[in-house]
């Protein structure tokens, strides 16, 4: 699976890119690539999360393997572990040794190694690229990529793509630690938003107004970006449009726990957040903000 001797299939210096799955992410990343000025295809299982994209100069496709015909970086922004592994399987007549598999979904260790397994079967090279960052990092182009490939050549092919979608790329040495790390930064995420939705409903209950709670915090040691953002989305109740959906967060946090499990570990907070998230997504909040946790605590509280 060289690419030492590989040419980009447009002819030209740059490669063609196939974006498999249009969801938030998935658009954002396209669109920066597309302003990059790489080839793109894209294809999503309903189209019509994909046609906004013919504007930005894409190729619309209706199936995986019409993405994928010819592409040399196919770039999966997909659901899970399972949806992954079928669209790729969807493509594998066209694959034909050539571009190289950026698989940018959030899985577990294993998982990721799983995928690997079946780029070598598929013979394609394989990165694995799990993304630090929601929707506002991913429409600026600025996410971090935590990145691996079995392929040391996969990752000049790759340069271009990733760095039309992120501002930093972290290579580690093996498939799997970004998966790894990918969670461990998730479950400091996860447990800062269920924090920041307990402090203020604590607030709240005692009788002291919770934006007290965020400006004490502004300029402290402890203060962030985060807090910042989502804070008073909680307090305004602006938690309907999301940049993470909670239904996301409930399944990663599901993948933390799970690994953590597997690994002999048991992680009190994550187990408890994980929890309150798939409570949060059984009364209905899953494609709400994964700030509306806040709505399950207050209900909590009540």
């Amino acid at each position: 699976m060289s690419g030492a001797n590989r040419k980009p299939a447009s002819g030209q210096g740059e490669p063609v890119v196939a974006v498999l799955g249009t969801g938030t992410m998935g658009k954002a990343m396209a669109r920066n690539i597309a302003a990059a000025g790489l080839g793109l295809r894209a294809w999503n299982r309903n189209r019509a999360a994909a046609e906004p994209l013919a504007d930005a100069g894409a190729e619309v496709c209706d199936t995986p393997a019409e993405a994928c015909r010819g592409a040399d970086v196919v770039l999966t922004a997909l659901a899970n572990e399972k949806v992954v592994a079928g669209v790729m399987d969807q493509a594998r007549d066209v694959l034909d040794g050539h571009p190289v598999w950026v698989q940018t979904c959030t899985v577990s260790p294993e998982g990721g190694r799983h995928l690997a397994e079946q780029a070598a079967r598929l013979n394609v090279p394989y990165v694995e690229a799990p993304l630090l960052g929601t929707k506002e990092p991913a429409v600026a182009g600025t996410l971090t990529v935590l990145a691996a490939s079995p392929q040391q050549e996969a990752r000049e092919e790759v340069r271009p793509v990733l760095d039309a979608v992120g501002a930093r790329t972290v290579w580690l040495d093996e498939v799997g630690q970004p998966s790894s790390l990918k969670l461990a930064y998730n479950a400091w995420v996860l447990t800062t938003v269920e924090g920041i939705a307990e402090s203020l409903t604590l607030a709240d209950t005692l009788g002291v107004d919770p934006r007290l709670v965020i400006d004490v915090i502004d300029g402290s040691g402890l203060n962030s970006p985060y807090v910042q953002s989502k804070g008073p989305k909680m307090i305004d109740d602006d938690l309907d449009t999301p940049s993470f959906p909670l239904e996301a967060a409930a399944k990663d946090a599901g993948l933390i726990t799970d690994t953590a499990r597997a690994a002999g570990l048991h992680l009190g907070i994550a187990e408890v957040v994980c929890e309150r998230l798939h409570r949060a997504a059984d009364d209905g909040l899953g494609r709400a903000d994964v700030a509306a946790t806040y709505r399950t605590s207050r209900q909590a509280a009540s």
